[in-house]
């Protein structure tokens, strides 16, 4: 999918919206900016004052040098005070937007569809949460304090440069022009090479993490330089990346600083021509060009205090440009659709009897394939219905559908007589329990893992779903028992226990229906024959659903659903299949014989 960009206005128009919603922290620090700034450009005029006392005709007046002299040291130490507590109050505030940032990106990440997902690497949006977020704080809590700051010296410079000497104000007229010009022009070249380093580093951070899930199947095949290479080919683009926009970006400040120079340079000699004018009587005081020694040291400071600003903008506006790149990445799933919402007169889903139809179902992930094709069957009350079919058969879509994950393109699915679109997407899937294949533990302690199966559930309850699952006797040998902590989803106890643990919790749930997707392919066929035994006296009255592949686990299944290439084939029980000799035949014969 095309995402579609945006420009920078409409990216800083959002981020001020986050800045204006801590308004109670941000208007203080407006405040504090004037205060601070005000004290500051005060200190160059008791400097000039200074030295017009130094040059007063008749003597120095060391009184009025003293005054001034502390004045001035008062104005910039209390300008440094005050700058400090504003840049203190502006991390404070950063981090507070940030907070707010991230917690919205992930309350919008768990309410996004499946199919997001699906189509969008795990790794790219973790960098979205972390990387992207980072570079929005860095310049919330850095840059923009030194924006508000450059903004207000800036026009205080120009109003008391204006008041020193009008035919100074000349040089500026020409020289700012120029690096604003410039400034635009180059900010439009290198916003796309920020955009592309962000993009870069999140394919280096998806891929990455693709490999790193992946360790042992790697050295197993002792693919390590293979998948070293490749890294190195997508470390090398991102680092190209990094290099073109900071490269491109590091041009900017030079070339402003250096017309700012200039333009320095120009009003120190146009100014010293003024002063000597002046001195010689050509330009009579109170005149459009009169101006003395004093006034030249003023307006030289203020000159480096107006041009300071820009050039440091010009510094942080490749900064900018990263931050814009990364919010942007941010704002894109922020922006996303969210899950569709269920229907106005949806209805809740309570007491679900377990009585599952599916009726002329087809079904596509896009518009150019069809997985399903035409599928029905009947799921009654309290049945097992066991679905077998080869690799991409369809097994995985049918539960995708069943859990409304994705919704049908044609045909329905009701569930006790209600069409499941017609059902909240809440009630419905809390009708349904799923033990997957690929097992998910928190971190947390092995209790808690268990009991998240229902909300409330007691010790006694854990312990009895733990016993059926047959994993009671090892929690118990640990040292800790069920308060063993699981971290990094269970990398410290093996594959067949963590799938266990999901089954126990599976077992404690109430829901009226049960989904089983290969839910014992990690486990010994010992364990696995005890299971079944548990599962069946503890799924007694569920409706299940069982995708498997060793067909010895679903002989007792009260209905087998053969699909091939998206279309069932064949249906009955084990025994009826078996009679028919047909592709379940051979399928099982072939595990067996």
């Amino acid at each position: 999918m095309t995402e579609k960009k945006r420009d920078n206005k409409g990216i800083f128009i959002r981020l001020c919206g986050y800045v204006l919603r801590n308004w109670f922290l941000f208007v203080p620090a407006v405040v504090l900016t004037l205060f601070s700034n005000q004290l500051s450009l005060l200190g160059p005029k008791f400097s000039g004052d200074a030295i017009d006392a130094i040059a007063r005709v008749g003597g120095v007046d060391f009184d009025e040098v003293g005054r001034n002299v502390l004045m001035m040291v008062i104005c910039y130490a209390s300008s440094a005070a005050l700058s400090y507590v504003l840049a203190t109050l502006m991390i404070f505030t950063g981090q507070r937007i940030v907070y707010t940032m991230r917690r919205e990106l992930f309350e919008k990440l768990t309410s996004l569809p499946v199919s997001y997902f699906d189509t969008h690497p795990t790794g790219d949006i973790i960098s979205r949460i972390s990387y992207d977020i980072d570079t929005i704080n860095s310049t919330l809590s850095h840059d923009l304090v030194q924006i508000m700051t450059s903004l207000y010296t800036v026009i205080g410079s120009l109003i008391f440069m204006w008041n020193i000497s009008k035919p100074l104000i000349i040089v500026f007229v020409i020289t700012v022009p120029c690096a604003i010009l410039f400034t635009r022009f180059r900010s439009k070249t290198i916003r796309p090479l920020f955009s592309e380093r962000s993009k870069k580093l999140g394919e280096l951070n998806g891929y990455a993490e693709e490999m790193l899930s992946g360790t042992r199947t790697i050295c197993a095949y002792e693919r390590e330089d293979e998948i070293g290479e490749r890294f190195n080919k997508r470390n090398k683009e991102a680092m190209d990346a990094y290099y073109k926009a900071d490269y491109y970006g590091c041009t900017m400040g030079p070339t402003v600083n250096f017309i700012n120079n200039l333009s320095i340079s120009l009003v120190m000699i146009l100014g010293g021509i003024l002063y000597l004018y002046s001195q010689k009587g050509v330009a009579p005081v109170g005149s459009f060009f009169f101006i003395t020694l004093g006034g030249v040291a003023q307006f030289v400071q203020y000159s480096r205090k107006f041009a300071g600003p820009i050039n440091e903008f010009a510094n942080i506006l490749s900064e900018f440009q990263s931050a814009f790149s990364a919010a942007e990445r941010v704002f894109r799933i922020i922006d996303e659709e969210s899950e569709k919402k269920d229907k106005e007169d949806a209805t809740v889903l309570t007491d679900a009897k377990g009585e599952v139809l599916l009726e002329n179902v087809t079904f596509g992930y896009n518009e150019k394939k069809t997985i399903l094709k035409n599928v029905s069957f009947e799921a009654e009350k309290g049945k097992t219905i066991a679905i077998v079919g080869p690799t991409g058969a369809g097994k995985t879509t049918i539960i995708n559908l069943l859990m409304r994950f994705y919704d049908v393109t044609e045909g329905r699915i009701t569930v006790d007589g209600y069409e499941s679109r017609d059902l909240t997407r809440k009630s419905l899937r809390s009708a349904y329990t799923m033990v997957l294949q690929d097992t998910w533990l928190f971190c947390g302690s092995i209790f808690d893992n268990i009991a998240y199966g229902r909300e409330g559930a007691k010790a006694e309850e854990v312990k009895k779903a733990a016993k059926a699952a047959r994993i009671d006797s090892y929690i118990e040998s640990l040292p800790e028992g069920y308060d063993t902590i699981l971290t990094d989803d269970g990398v410290n106890i093996s594959k067949g226990q963590k799938q266990l643990i999901t089954i126990a919790r599976a077992m404690l749930s109430d829901s009226r229906m049960l989904i089983l997707d290969e839910a014992t392919s990690n486990v010994d066929s010992r364990t696995e024959i005890k299971i079944q035994e548990a599962m069946s006296q503890l799924m007694e009255g569920k409706t299940a659903f069982v995708i498997a592949h060793r067909l010895s686990t679903i002989q007792n299944a009260d209905k087998i659903i053969v699909l091939q290439h998206g279309e069932i084939t064949e249906m009955g029980n084990h025994e009826e299949l078996m009679a028919k000799g047909g592709f379940y035949s051979t399928l099982y014969n072939s595990q067996f014989n």
